[in-house]
């Protein structure tokens, strides 16, 4: 494997994402939820941080991203924005923040951005919220799309399994995609969802692509917590796990609760 080496350190904006998709190169995301996480993450060289509702589930131990409040997302962004000097931090707006109405989306939008200092914003939908994303462009703040498994909507659908396999899904996927491109936003998620019609949707539009679970796109993201291994609860078939992280935690909380029991920590050296 060839080793990629990021030693661009400008600021990552939305402009500079559609520039990277018109010269070919790749758009690396991944979920981050506090200002740790997020300095190690910004300093490995990512371009997109979503501090994603999914930390409804991660975070907080829920079943699905639906509880997570507006109060809650703001203080989870705010701790990333911290830690970022480098990646466009993008927050998501959680359920029942924007589905209401173009009012009340905008009216959210506006004290997500003031209140996290994040850079974007991203909502889940296609045609039927355009007026919303509209009125949140319209207020000056950039928006990211996310079509195909939108995790808000989990109740209506009622599974997790691929989505956007028959014609008309498919159809009316790409036609949002289309929408949501021609209306302004900077960018579109596509999860799980057939890789041919990532590719379609990809050649289709001059903003990038983010795929998780749908194939080759732009670019790329995943749960950080999945993808490091803390998390062993979930194996979708597109996520690959690159670290162990529950192995490594749990031997080192043995080990110093070990220590701790017999006597060995602290020792003469570790005391004042």
């Amino acid at each position: 494997m060839t080793a990629y080496l990021n030693d661009d350190r400008r600021k990552v904006t939305t402009k500079r994402l559609k520039e990277m998709k018109a010269d070919g190169r790749k758009i690396a995301m991944l979920t981050s939820y506090d200002y740790t996480t997020a300095r190690i993450v910004d300093g490995a060289g990512i371009d997109i941080i979503l501090v994603g509702d999914s930390a409804s589930n991660v975070m907080a131990g829920n079943v699905t991203t639906l509880p997570i409040t507006v109060d809650q997302m703001i203080y989870h962004a705010s701790g990333v924005v911290r830690g970022v000097k480098r990646a466009l931090v993008v927050c998501d707006m959680p359920f029942g923040s924007y589905q209401v109405c173009a009012d009340d989306g905008v009216r959210n939008a506006i004290r997500m951005m003031k209140e996290s200092g994040c850079d974007a914003l991203k909502v889940e939908g296609g045609v039927e919220i355009l007026p919303t994303i509209r009125k949140i462009l319209d207020a000056g703040i950039p928006v990211m799309g996310h079509l195909g498994l939108i995790p808000q909507s989990i109740n209506k659908f009622g599974t997790y399994a691929v989505r956007a396999q028959e014609k008309e899904e498919s159809d009316k996927l790409y036609a949002d995609a289309l929408a949501l491109a021609e209306v302004g936003c900077f960018a579109i998620v596509l999860e799980k969802i057939p890789a041919t019609l990532t590719q379609r949707v990809v050649e289709a539009v001059d903003i990038p692509i983010i795929g998780i679970g749908g194939g080759t796109a732009d670019g790329q993201v995943l749960v950080i917590d999945d993808m490091l291994g803390k998390n062993k609860d979930v194996s979708p078939k597109f996520l690959r796990r690159y670290a162990d992280l529950t192995t490594v935690m749990t031997d080192a909380i043995k080990r110093y609760v070990n220590d701790v029991k017999t006597g060995d920590f602290p020792n003469e050296n570790e005391c004042y």
